[in-house]
């Protein structure tokens, strides 16, 4: 058997919601964040732009384990686009491809093509996005000079408001499904006003109903690192727990753990047919993801404990 892996950092759990600052990338937020916690483990979900802020939920630990209920569950975004100008990224960050006359639009006339927009719909990525083809991300394609053939993926738009408006641009609030690129949502919106746009500002502001007014700076885990006040800092921290508050719950017995806990199934009345569910003990800590099997016994299908602990 191979040995195991020497921590390289503390070795703790928990959900720190970043307010990730224009100018960066995603994984350099990332990085530093681990840095400052001098963190073992940790990681992101659902990356943001360099031009992007907002909400950027960084998962210590065991929380890591549960990144994909993020990347799949609902965003809210806000973004300011400038109408009559279109650019190879579909944001400011990006080279000027055509520069156009922005004709009258009445408020009537944008709402009614923001309706065209909202519920169930198909977006081709961009080219600048991180989906990847053959084992390559797109936007390093992109930068290629390479472009390929993307398919275009169901998306729902749950909600489009003009919050504000000018001559030459809108400012818009946008609840949308995962895999959802705002980008492409803006640029789309410009071609069907006949006068191209492009993203000037993107903030993310919730991510699955997390609560945007406890989102951090990296100002204020600077500050507070600077006193290696690690105790601070993990308060600013949620509970794990809290990626499955979404989820339908079920208490395990004491005995129910320790079968989960060796991957074996389990009957358990009253449990939906599809989707994830949240395997709880009797302290209400978060034992396991599970989901039903075509026998109709429920199955871990993520363990977040394990049997040597």
């Amino acid at each position: 058997m191979g040995r195991r892996r020497k921590p390289r950092g503390r070795r703790f759990d928990g959900v720190l919601l970043l307010d990730k600052p224009q100018g960066i990338t995603s994984n350099a937020a990332l990085q530093t964040v681990k840095r400052l916690y001098n963190a073992d483990k940790a990681g992101h979900t659902g990356s943001l732009d360099p031009l992007a802020t907002g909400m950027l939920p960084i998962l210590f630990g065991e929380g890591t384990k549960l990144s994909r209920l993020l990347l799949e569950a609902d965003k809210v975004y806000t973004t300011t686009a400038k109408l009559g100008v279109t650019t190879n990224t579909g944001d400011s960050d990006g080279e000027v491809l055509e520069t156009r006359d922005v004709p009258e639009i009445s408020d009537e006339q944008l709402e009614a093509v923001l309706e065209t927009f909202r519920g169930d719909g198909e977006q081709v990525p961009s080219m600048f996005s991180a989906l990847k083809k053959d084992g390559k991300k797109l936007y390093e394609l992109a930068r290629e000079g390479v472009e390929v053939e993307r398919e275009a993926r169901p998306i729902h738009i749950f909600d489009l408001t003009l919050t504000d408006r000018g001559s030459d641009w809108v400012s818009l609030r946008v609840h949308c499904s995962k895999g959802t690129y705002v980008r492409s949502l803006v640029e789309d919106i410009g071609r069907a006003l006949d006068c191209g746009a492009h993203v000037v500002q993107l903030r993310r502001t919730d991510v699955a109903g997390f609560d945007a007014s406890r989102m951090v700076t990296l100002d204020e885990l600077n500050s507070l690192r600077d006193e290696r006040a690690f105790e601070a800092m993990d308060a600013l921290c949620g509970p794990i727990n809290s990626l499955a508050d979404h989820l339908p719950r079920f208490e395990l017995t004491a005995e129910e753990v320790n079968w989960v806990l060796q991957g074996q199934s389990l009957i358990i009345p009253g449990a939906p047919t599809s989707g994830d569910l949240a395997l709880v003990d009797a302290q209400g800590q978060l034992v396991a993801l599970g989901a039903m099997a075509d026998d109709g016994r429920v199955g871990p299908t993520r363990l977040l404990r394990k049997t040597d602990q």
